[in-house]
């Protein structure tokens, strides 16, 4: 008998251990160079698991729009995915500040922001449920169009995208007088192409990335919004894995966040002086307007923070960390 318990004892020990597979979406295109380093990171995390964990990544937006992602998250079709703050605002609301319209006047600014805040908006969002490993930058937002947009009347009446739920920029578009029309990520291009939009805001990269830089003209140089994502995946999906592989997934992708967050500032600099090679105007807006655009912006924000966007709380700790570095600034 106590044969027969070592020998089933050595057998279950030499039974392999079943694999667990993270299902993780993204909206970023196949080839690009987001979904080369996430399935590089999965080799590296596959290997130091001994093929433990697995990362299977499904990009271009097959798996549908962030609240269809969160959906299939849920009822454990999903594991993962990665999320800009307004994809992530039904879970945790707070996070939706780093992407407020007009908050941020320069990457300085963002920088001393993001070294006291990122840790609490990770907090928050592991309270709500999801395991994250860092906030990787995607530049600024700026305004393209066919037309030249220097004051608010060149605003008014023109046709732009906003993201499906991003209501903030909804509501701050409405506010400078634009149209705004939501359209899936993937529906932008052929809206311009057909005239259902005629300005887009995103980042150089993104304008390139996804050929939108091919049906517009202009880029108005304002810092219209400050683009940044995260990947977060479900705290019940995570906790399948043992303490030591859910350390290697940690080590990996904070590692791979950092880069990009780095190197992903360094390529929108290279992807904004390529765009005017490619004959697209820089226009400069009226800086005697600038006051009151913010001042409609600021408005229009807050007012989304009262009706529940986010804590007006966490809005006004921002805003009083940036009234003094502009105040330093403008010491110096």
């Amino acid at each position: 008998m106590r044969l027969s318990l070592i020998v089933v004892l050595l057998l279950t020990l030499a039974l392999p251990v079943e694999a667990e597979e993270l299902k993780i979406a993204s909206l970023a295109p196949e080839g690009s160079s987001w979904m080369q380093v996430m399935r590089q990171a999965a080799e590296v995390v596959k290997t130091r698991t001994e093929g433990r964990v697995i990362l299977k990544f499904y990009g271009g937006g097959v798996m549908g729009n962030d609240k269809k992602v969160l959906r299939k998250m849920r009822v454990g079709q999903l594991d993962g995915s990665t999320f800009t703050p307004s994809g992530l605002a039904e879970v945790y609301p707070n996070v939706n500040v780093y992407g407020l319209p007009l908050l941020f006047q320069s990457f300085d600014e963002v920088d001393r922001v993001r070294a006291s805040e990122d840790a609490k908006m990770r907090a928050g969002l592991n309270d709500a449920g999801f395991v994250t490993f860092g906030f990787a930058e995607g530049g600024f937002a700026k305004l393209m169009s066919n037309v030249p947009v220097r004051r608010l009347d060149d605003l008014k009446g023109r046709k732009i995208w906003v993201p499906e739920g991003d209501r903030i920029s909804y509501a701050a578009m409405q506010a400078l007088g634009l149209a705004p029309v939501t359209l899936p990520l993937t529906d932008v291009l052929t809206g311009l192409q057909t005239g259902l939009i005629d300005i887009v805001a995103t980042s150089a990269v993104g304008a390139l990335v996804l050929q939108w830089h091919t049906k517009v003209k202009y880029v108005t140089d304002l810092p219209l919004e400050y683009i940044v994502a995260t990947l977060a995946i479900a705290r019940t999906s995570f906790d399948k894995l043992t303490p030591p592989d859910q350390a290697v997934l940690r080590e990996v992708m904070e590692d791979v966040y950092k880069r990009l967050d780095h190197d992903n500032r360094v390529e929108n600099e290279k992807a904004e002086a390529a765009l005017l090679t490619y004959g697209i105007q820089s226009v400069t807006p009226d800086q005697g307007e600038m006051r009151e655009w913010r001042r409609i912006v600021s408005d229009a924000n807050r007012k989304e923070g009262q009706a529940g966007a986010f804590d007006v709380a966490v809005l006004d700790q921002i805003e009083a960390q940036l009234q003094t570095l502009r105040a330093a600034a403008g010491s110096s």
